[in-house]
């Protein structure tokens, strides 16, 4: 049982992936960036726990803007520690998406668990093709906008949604994953760690086996304003449920997001 949660976890770093927003804050450079509800410095901290046990501690960072093959690409990180007596894990997913599109460009994983493991994605949206450094080094088909689990995250951030409409998506960026649909289920008033908020609950649905898969019944929780920040994320597995719980938030600009209770 020990394994198979803390190999949740992991789980949950990749699927973190996929959370939800309405609008989008302008934050338009002259360059013509594309606007975004976030700015370098965004740091989203969450509790992790297996039922009522804690397990585990998660991050999700905006960490700059760097520059991938001569273009300037946001990029975000995403870091997993936690587990058990006899397990634990140590994961760190990177990606960096164009400014100015927010297609994919570069996705990292490093699992540091009682295996290690790396991958190095090199992402090529202008020719529609991939390569996985580390294991293939060879060019695969990929899609136009290609997007990988943590672009994801951010890029759907953007995205109007109204509650009882799918949404489908054919942007992950290995074509046999699509589409990545996400259903807007409804409005209500939540409490976590970090305080009372309003929000907006979506389900994921992706092709995997893992928590978001078809059949599955894991929701997320969104503030139901212009940061759809993620506020917590609820799965119901055969064996039990592994949770997500924002602990603590902290913004470029220091502000507190409208709905919140200080």
């Amino acid at each position: 049982m020990n394994r198979r949660v803390t190999t949740l976890l992991s789980v949950v770093a990749v699927s973190s992936a996929l959370a939800l927003p309405a609008t989008a804050q302008e934050t338009v450079s002259p360059t013509g960036r594309a606007p975004v509800p976030f700015l370098v410095g965004e740091n989203l901290t969450y509790d992790v726990r297996f039922g009522a046990i804690k397990v585990g501690t998660a991050r999700m960072r905006v960490m700059g803007i760097e520059s991938i093959r001569d273009r300037p690409a946001w990029h975000v990180l995403f870091t997993l520690s936690g587990g058990t007596i006899f397990y634990r894990v140590d994961d760190v997913y990177e990606s960096w998406m164009d400014v100015n599109t927010l297609n994919s460009l570069r996705y990292s994983q490093n699992l540091r668990g009682s295996s290690e493991r790396q991958r190095l994605y090199e992402i090529f949206p202008e020719r529609s093709v991939f390569n996985e450094v580390f294991k293939k080094n060879r060019e695969m088909p990929s899609v136009a906008e290609p997007l990988d689990d943590g672009s994801f995250l951010f890029f759907i951030r953007t995205v109007p949604l109204e509650v009882g409409r799918t949404y489908e998506f054919n942007r992950y960026f290995k074509p046999d994953r699509n589409p990545v649909t996400i259903r807007v289920l409804r409005r209500e008033r939540v409490r976590v760690p970090a305080g009372a908020f309003d929000a907006i609950v979506i389900q994921p649905i992706i092709k995997t086996s893992g928590i978001f898969s078809e059949g599955g019944a894991a929701e997320i929780w969104l503030t139901d304003d212009d940061k759809r920040m993620m506020l917590q994320m609820k799965s119901r597995l055969s064996f039990g449920s592994l949770n997500l719980y924002l602990r603590s938030y902290r913004w470029a600009t220091d502000s507190i997001p409208p709905g919140a209770i200080p």
